[in-house]
Formats: structure tokens, C-alpha cells, sequence
């Protein structure tokens, strides 16, 4: 690490002057400190951090970094944080944006630099509403949400964010909580590391439009037995002692909760982060039937899009001759007005 950024920077140098203002109670409160504290054990020099946002309530976010920051038009921060990475690679962009803004109006931006694999983090902050627009139901809301723009209930499927990322081509997936600042923090250093696009879904509170959506996962008395926490190369169990697991049912092949007292450790699914067919399985995980899977699902680096692009730039120029401006102006179709 380098020692002169890890001794120099500390939490209060990514605070900005601006006053925080979210919904008392709000998630995102939680993040914020979270990378804020993140940051100085990255050995990237402040200057160089970038944070670009959409529009929503998460993204304000840039405002209260102390570092340099875009706060872009609806859905199109994928596009502007591609455009700042492309032109200084030096640059570590960070993407903050809500479920709306990346999913609806932004879906197609979020798909293509997932799919490119752009050296970025994108960091998706899940509240499944629209906060700031006052509470109507979003691409995540589950079925039945009430809100005002659906007041007998949503019926509209939800999206599963990650199911997303994964489809588009995403080689780093990974899902935390707001406020488990140890296991966010693990996750946030994890997805800095890859090399590419990291996709990070963070389920965050909404107090005041959609409170307590994942109250089973974050409740002490109830996480247990609602969620798994995964680590590569240990077996998926989950429960107050881990006497529940997952396997893969021999004769159906489907997924299933079972007891490991009745099948044996054995026969428990381990955790791969590097296999893409776990990470789907990973991913459907839906309540009640199943728990919730958290951590880092898939992780399996490629080729970068900005390292990818440099090195054709390298190639072309070596092979090309010195331009000149003279000459490229008078090739082609050209020619004389009198």
C-alpha cells in the first residue's frame, strides 16, 4: 500500500462542507460513511476519485464527497462515467444510482457498460421505490406494493437487479446491506479490486415511502434464518447454528433448503464465486421460499474495456505512419470552389 495516501487520508477528508440532506432514518446516510471510511484504505489518491450520479434521492451523493463528482441527467451517469474513464484512465470512477434511474430510464445504459466490462464500480442503492418523486412503485417494488401510482398494488413482476447484471454480461456481481458497515466495506474493497465493471446492489432503507422492505434480512432475530452469507469455498449454510443448507436435488436437479443433519455437509452446495450457473441459482433466491444470498455471487475477470481500447490505440498508432494535418485535409473527395 502506499504509505504516503494511507497515512495522509482519513474518513474526514471525504467529507464534504455541503449539509447532508436525506430523510432522518434514510440508508443512505449509512452508506455514505461507509465509503467515506472506505476510501483511505484504497491507496488511490483523493484527486483521482470520481463519483458520478444519475437522479434520485441516492444521487446526491456526489455532494457529499469530498472529491470531484457529476451529477448527470436521468439514467445516463453509465454514459458520462464511460466518457470520464475513456478520456483519463487514471481516474477511479465510482457510478452511484438508485433502482429507478439504472433500471427504468437507464436500464439500457446500465446493460452496455456492464456488458463492455468499463473500468468502474457501479453501485446500485435498492430501496425497491421511487423516494424522491414521492413514493410510486419502481422496476424492483414486489408485487402488491401500494403506492400512488399504484393504489390497489403493483402487479408487475419486480426486476432482480443482479439477474440483470449477470444477464448483460457483468464479470463482478456482488450484494450487501446499508447498515452493516463491515460486510459493505468488505464488499466495496472486493469490487475496487476487480478489474472491469463491478456491479454492487446495496439494499437500503427507505423510511419514509417504503420502510422496513428488508426487515427480515436486517432484523437480528430474523437474518439468520432469511439470508446466507457467502464465501468462496465454504458450503452454503445458513440458520442460528448453520443446520440449513442448500443443495441441488439428485432427481429433479431444482435447488432445495434442506436439513444437513438429514443429507450430511457432503451433499451441501459449496460456494464458486468463478461459476456463472451458481450465480444464477445464487441470484433466484426469493423469500419466502429461500433466503436471501449476500456477498459476492460471481467474480470472474476478463479483459477491461478502457485497458482493451488503450492497448488497439498503442497498436494503431505503431503501425501507422506520423499524421499529418496536411494531407489527411486534401485526401479523399476533395475539391475547389471558385
Amino acid at each position: 500500500m502506499n504509505e504516503a495516501v494511507s497515512q495522509k487520508l482519513t474518513f474526514k477528508d471525504f467529507e464534504s462542507d455541503q449539509e447532508v440532506r436525506w430523510c432522518p432514518g434514510c440508508g443512505d446516510y449509512a452508506i455514505l460513511k461507509t465509503i467515506q471510511k472506505t476510501l483511505p484504505e484504497l491507496d488511490v489518491p483523493r484527486e483521482n476519485h470520481v463519483f458520478v450520479s444519475g437522479i434520485g434521492c441516492s444521487s446526491r451523493f456526489p455532494y457529499y464527497m469530498n472529491a470531484y463528482g457529476f451529477h448527470t441527467i436521468h439514467g445516463r451517469a453509465p454514459a458520462v462515467a464511460t466518457g470520464i474513464r475513456l478520456a483519463n484512465p487514471d481516474l477511479d470512477v465510482w457510478i452511484i444510482t438508485g433502482d429507478g434511474d439504472s433500471l427504468s430510464i437507464g436500464g439500457n445504459h446500465t446493460m452496455h457498460v456492464l456488458r463492455r466490462n468499463v473500468n468502474l464500480q457501479l453501485l446500485l442503492f435498492n430501496n425497491e421505490i421511487y423516494g424522491l418523486t414521492k413514493g410510486q412503485y419502481s422496476p424492483t417494488s414486489k408485487v402488491g406494493t401500494q403506492s400512488p401510482s399504484t393504489p390497489d398494488g403493483s402487479i408487475d413482476k419486480p426486476l432482480i437487479p443482479c439477474a440483470f447484471a449477470l444477464g448483460a454480461g457483468a464479470r463482478f456481481i456482488a450484494r450487501s446491506i446499508d447498515t452493516e458497515v463491515k460486510h459493505l466495506a468488505q464488499v466495496l474493497k472486493r469490487g475496487h479490486a476487480h478489474t472491469g465493471a463491478s456491479f454492487i446492489e446495496i439494499y437500503q432503507n427507505c423510511h419514509v415511502y417504503n420502510d422496513g422492505a428488508f426487515e427480515t434480512v436486517k432484523n437480528k432475530k430474523t437474518a439468520s434464518d432469511h439470508r446466507i452469507d457467502v464465501q468462496q469455498g465454504e458450503p452454503l449454510l445458513f440458520g442460528k447454528e448453520k443446520e440449513k443448507g442448500l443443495r441441488l436435488n439428485p432427481g429433479t436437479l431444482k435447488t432445495e433448503v434442506v436439513s444437513v443433519s438429514d443429507v450430511g455437509l457432503n451433499a451441501i452446495l459449496v460456494h464458486d464465486e468463478t461459476n456463472k450457473t451458481l450465480a444464477q441459482i445464487l441470484i433466484d433466491l426469493q423469500e419466502p421460499e429461500f433466503p436471501v444470498a449476500f456477498g459476492v455471487l460471481y467474480c470472474n475477470p476478463a479483459s477491461a474495456f478502457v485497458t482493451d481500447l488503450y492497448d488497439q490505440y498503442s497498436d494503431v498508432r505503431g503501425k501507422r505512419e506520423k499524421g499529418d494535418v496536411n494531407k489527411l485535409l486534401r485526401s479523399g473527395h476533395t475539391w475547389f470552389v471558385d
